[in-house]
């Protein structure tokens, strides 16, 4: 008996290592690349992209010397609530990764018990009316990955958990930058007001200037209400700003993690131009997108969901075992007579599904086309 459960264990671990089912993964390819713009002149050169969003990208902010975004900006890591979901849904995949690495392993368990029964001595064959069972088992089941079922859906996960990686850069990104923006416009508010504040100033002078030159019969009336139209006009723009530059300032604050009321941003000049630009960096900075790279990884995800499909069509192998203690009197339960094992394998396959599996494929191969 011992001699046929090893022939069985080896020969599952054998074809476990030797069987995978479903399409390899190849890394998607534009078709006919060329190799430059027509538009281009013999001095150009055309760069071929090289996905890099591994790179670490860093405090880049920092270019412009403003130390009021850079306090912003820290806060986005840490208090956007956004960002805080991407990043629960990362831990998420991540987790749903150790769930799956765990199929290549054994479970094991145990449900010690203790059962009392009862039967009149009237009954055939009955000596007692009290009969008590007391037993500790130990049970084990596994399941060979025959055809790479728990490998695909280890890769499936990984790639999603990758993406989802991704999918955090991508969103730290994207509100590092709307932040970013949305502080530059608030800022260009506040020059804007301390311009208007100024013309007002000055159109202000102005009313009471003609209004006198009026009152002393060198002006007409309708120079008086043309100032005075100016004057009110103005004063509407600076209103006007002052509610734009609220939203700004409520925006910002949503971005940081705060609520509306709790985030003043003193007023303030934006401080010299903003930092110049090399050329070659806008190439440079597509081939570090984490939006491409997260996309890239859900297509190697759909891939492997194709295997675990075509997986469906063979046979799955099951090996379970239980070995324990049992006896009908606590003071012999450790006893070696008490002892009992058993195992063996079992064999499951679909024989008819009404083409169930078959169109499970095809829905995946199109999910991936």
């Amino acid at each position: 008996m011992q001699k046929y459960v090893l022939v069985v264990l080896t020969a599952c671990l054998a074809l476990s290592s030797a069987c995978r089912v479903g399409p390899k993964y190849k890394l998607p390819a534009v078709p006919q690349t060329p190799s430059g713009f027509k538009e281009l002149t013999e001095n150009d050169r055309w760069k071929f992209a090289k996905p890099n969003d591994g790179e670490l990208r860093g405090n880049w902010w920092e270019l412009f010397n403003d130390a009021r975004l850079t306090e912003l900006e820290s806060m986005v890591s840490v208090s956007n609530e956004s960002l805080k979901q991407a990043e629960a849904q990362f831990r998420q995949a991540r987790a749903l990764v150790r769930v799956n690495r765990a199929g290549y392993f054994p479970t094991v368990g145990t449900v010690p018990g203790i059962a009392t029964s009862g039967a009149g001595r009237a009954r055939a064959g009955s000596t007692s009316g009290v009969n008590s069972s007391f037993s500790i088992p130990i049970t084990a089941s596994w399941e060979p990955d025959l055809w790479g079922r728990v490998g695909l859906t280890v890769e499936n996960a990984v790639t999603n958990a990758q993406a989802a990686a991704a999918d955090v850069e991508n969103a730290r990104l994207s509100l590092q930058a709307e932040l970013a923006t949305d502080y530059f416009q608030l800022r260009a508010l506040d020059m804007d007001v301390d311009l208007l504040t100024n013309t007002l100033d000055a159109y202000r002078k102005a009313v009471e200037l003609t209004r006198n030159r009026y009152n002393g019969g060198v002006a007409s009336k309708a120079d008086v209400v043309l100032a005075q139209t100016q004057y009110d006009s103005t004063r509407a723009q600076l209103t006007d700003l002052g509610v734009a530059r609220a939203q700004l300032e409520h925006a910002i604050a949503v971005l940081t993690g705060h609520a509306p009321s709790d985030l003043t941003i003193a007023k303030a000049a934006i401080q010299g131009p903003p930092p110049p630009i090399p050329v070659s960096l806008p190439s440079q900075l597509l081939e570090r997108r984490p939006d491409v790279a997260a996309n890239e990884r859900r297509v190697a995800a759909a891939n492997a969901t194709i295997g675990l499909a075509q997986a469906a069509f063979y046979p799955s192998l099951s090996i379970s075992a239980s070995a324990g203690l049992e006896s009908g009197s606590l003071g012999t339960l450790f006893n070696w007579p008490a002892r009992f094992w058993s195992v063996g394998p079992q064999l499951a396959q679909t024989l008819f599904d009404a083409g169930r599996r078959k169109a499970t494929v095809e829905e995946f191969q199109a999910g991936y086309d």
